[in-house]
């Protein structure tokens, strides 16, 4: 099996290359790299400007896949790794169309440029692979450094106490057996930003219900984690944490995160057969999380 990883030279981040290389020392998987250049419009006699743009094209792949070399010989010469280059009409659509070629059994991509540091961004060919991947995909945060252990040292599954979000587990249970890493289940409650007038006792009503809520997800998340062994897998350590906050990043950024962790995220209950599909929750986790996130079916 391999990792299907899109590269784009010249962005100045191969934060995509440092989780790509991180997640196959774990897994021992091979690389695959692609670089998708874009294709010129079919014309039933090729002109000079034609000719010209296909020379540029190629010139610009075989760079690119000479300078995804050079960085794989730097941060990961121990495995096993190839680096090309195709033209396609789109990113998405050049590295969907490798997957069966290439037996991917996941894709990992940067975040390029177009965010800040340590985030991930959800751009247009992000959001298509998001939408049709027959694979679960790894998208890195910008700037992504592999750690000193250079493996992947912890997996966090973000749950819901669904159907859908218990075979997420069962998939981040895998996952982590496969990686040897240690599980952490996760639950995220974001309180509202209602203010209270004094005497009103609003405040004091919304702490008693998110009491409640919150002791309800530890239940659903000791009852997940019992059931897990059913499904043929049980991490060497296993932890739970529920996180809150006034905001996303608040609710995220107070359940920690190392820059060895990854985290899971499950498709919505709503997407098609064999392809991926996120919700509004499990896409402003993806938006706001502060570590590499891996989106499975």
């Amino acid at each position: 099996m391999t990792l299907l990883v899109g590269y784009r030279s010249g962005v100045d981040d191969r934060s995509g290359l440092e989780l790509a290389a991180t997640l196959g020392r774990s897994a021992g998987l091979r690389l695959v790299v692609v670089t998708v250049v874009p294709t010129s419009w079919p014309t039933p006699v090729a002109g000079a400007a034609d000719r010209d743009f296909a020379r540029w094209a190629a010139e610009r792949g075989a760079a690119a896949a000479r300078e995804a070399e050079q960085i794989l010989a730097e941060i990961c010469p121990e495995l096993t790794a190839t680096t090309r280059w195709i033209s396609a009409r789109s990113v998405s659509s050049g590295l969907l169309g490798l997957v069966a070629e290439t037996r991917a059994s996941m894709i990992v991509i940067g975040s390029g440029t177009d965010v800040g540091h340590g985030q991930i961004n959800i751009g247009s060919t992000t959001s298509r692979l998001l939408h049709t991947s027959p694979v679960p995909v790894a998208m890195a945060t910008r700037g992504l450094l592999h750690s000193e252990a250079r493996r992947v040292a912890r997996v966090t599954c973000a749950f819901r106490d669904d159907a859908s979000s218990r075979t997420t587990l069962e998939r981040t249970a895998a996952i982590c057996d496969e990686t040897g890493a240690a599980l952490r289940i996760a639950t995220f409650a974001v309180r509202g930003r209602t203010m209270y007038p004094a005497g009103v006792g609003g405040a004091a009503a919304e702490e008693q219900v998110l009491q409640v809520w919150l002791e309800q997800a530890d239940a659903a998340q000791t009852q997940a984690l019992k059931a897990l062994p059913e499904s043929g897998v049980q991490p060497h350590e296993v932890t739970s944490v529920v996180g809150s906050g006034r905001s996303w990043v608040a609710a995220l950024d107070s359940i920690g995160g190392e820059r060895d962790d990854v985290l899971v995220v499950g498709s919505s209950r709503e997407h098609r057969v064999e392809r991926l599909f996120l919700g509004s929750s499990a896409t402003k986790i993806v938006r706001h999380s502060p570590v590499p996130v891996i989106v499975v079916p």
